[in-house]
């Protein structure tokens, strides 16, 4: 009944009774009321965020280097000596464009996660790219972000194929309001990216336990290439997890964001980054219209509390 919803017949005046919220309602009612233009730069540049982030006590991964100008390409193998595997990324990119992992090297060949090696000249360009705004928002000039790279706890081995499964977590007012994980297929390309035919996961927000699970808009059951079952997801360090989107509300102002947060085997959840402009695919996934989330937070939902005291009340709901 609900997937029916989401459908292309759907009539407009169904989709509001079913609580779905859509873009332009998304953009005038809460991304330009309760995100000022002038804090976009706090989660749109990646250095930035994981400065303000490492202020207040957030999990990020650490840095590396960056590479601001042309003539510092040249300069990658000393940046990157002490460390055996690293992530290229610009740091005013989306969707994961531009994001290069290599967990491997040598002077000569760079080793992708996939296994393709590239050469030195093929890196020196990707970088170049990165810096005239390939990947960047508005194709301006950006700045190459290396990173360390993020050892994936293998709990989530069996549910994504090749890419690396995150957790998304909306956050209205401080509070966490929608969760979803998200799985690269071999039809995503290894990218976890709803559109790009990743698995979406809807989860509990009080649990971190799985809801319901859809790719390209239609419920399944079994991840298409591992055939793992879905429904058992169950996020561990739930509470961290929520934490991190409810801390992202003071670090930056912003009343209406995403949090993007990958489990690492050793430091537990980390942020990897945070967006203004949160798609609304988490509705799907979970199977609830996210306008009646945000209007019961509206209606019913305290005011004053801390970062830990909203995560408390979060968890402290009945779903």
């Amino acid at each position: 009944m609900f997937g029916k919803l989401f459908s292309s017949y759907a009539s407009p005046s169904s989709l509001k009774k079913a609580g779905v919220l859509g873009m332009n309602s998304r953009n005038y009612n809460f991304i330009s009321k309760y995100n000022r233009r002038d804090l976009y730069p706090l989660v749109d540049d990646k250095v930035q965020t994981k400065i303000l982030a490492n202020k207040i006590g957030i999990n990020t991964p650490g840095l590396i280097g960056v590479i601001e100008y042309q003539h510092q390409v040249d300069n990658i193998l000393n940046i990157v000596k002490d460390y055996k595997e690293f992530v290229i990324k610009p740091a005013h990119g989306s969707g994961g464009k531009g994001v290069l992992v290599i967990k491997g090297y040598t002077p000569d060949a760079f080793t992708k996660a996939s296994g393709e090696v590239l050469s030195y000249n093929e890196i020196y360009q990707h970088i170049s790219n990165i810096l005239s705004g390939l990947y960047s928002l508005g194709g301006k000039y950006d700045v190459a972000v290396i990173e360390e790279l993020v050892h994936f706890s293998n709990i989530f081995k069996d549910y994504s194929f090749q890419g690396i499964p995150d957790v998304r977590v909306i956050v209205y007012k401080g509070f966490p309001a929608l969760a979803m994980m998200r799985l690269a297929t071999k039809m995503s390309g290894g990218r976890a990216n709803l559109h790009q035919g990743a698995v979406g996961v809807g989860l509990d927000i009080s649990t971190g336990s799985a809801l319901k699970a859809v790719m390209r808009n239609v419920p399944i059951h079994l991840h298409p290439d591992t055939h793992a079952e879905l429904n058992k997801i169950q996020v561990p360090n739930w509470r961290e997890h929520l934490e991190i989107g409810a801390k992202a509300y003071e670090m930056t102002g912003l009343g209406y964001l995403g949090a993007d947060i990958v489990l690492d085997a050793d430091r537990g959840p980390m942020m990897l980054e945070l967006n203004a402009r949160p798609g609304l695919a988490i509705q799907i996934a979970n199977g609830i219209g996210l306008a009646g989330v945000l209007k019961n937070i509206d209606d019913t939902y305290p005011s004053g509390l801390t970062a830990q005291q909203r995560v408390d009340f979060v968890l402290g709901k009945k779903s």
